[in-house]
């Protein structure tokens, strides 16, 4: 287990890029925590360490998914809008899973049970003065 404290957004993209040098093809982040928690500003971080402009990485709330093309894919899921998890699997979700990218999986509760065993979960919360904790481990 890994925990870090950000006090900034630029902290929270930096904790992302760093972490990024331990993900490989085929690894599946999930990234859980409240609305305003870093989810996305985590993922800026991870998709500049592969090569993405992190101003390029949004949240895909509406979307569901965006891909982004680097020296890895980085495939980047929001799942809060889900209401069942057959809507991941008609989105082709698990293919992407067990794909050649790094998946990062935003409101990963929705669709718990297509998660792989084998997912990193990173954990964030508030803490007061606009800072954020931020706990990685694997399986939940």
């Amino acid at each position: 287990m890994q925990q870090f404290q950000s006090s900034s957004v630029d902290e929270t993209i930096r904790i992302g890029f760093e972490f990024g040098k331990q993900l490989t093809p085929g690894d599946v982040v999930c990234l859980a925590g409240d609305l305003g928690a870093g989810k996305t500003h985590f993922v800026k971080g991870v998709a500049s360490f592969f090569g993405i402009e992190p101003e390029k990485v949004s949240s895909p709330t509406y979307t569901l998914i965006h891909e982004y093309s680097g020296d890895t894919p980085v495939y980047h899921f929001d799942c809060y809008r889900l209401k069942h998890e057959q809507e991941a699997l008609e989105i082709g979700a698990e293919e992407y899973f067990y794909g050649d990218g790094v998946c990062l999986v935003e409101w990963p509760e929705k669709i718990d049970g297509l998660i792989p065993e084998d997912a990193i979960w990173v954990e964030m919360s508030h803490l007061p003065e606009n800072k954020r904790k931020i706990i990685i481990h694997q399986n939940q």
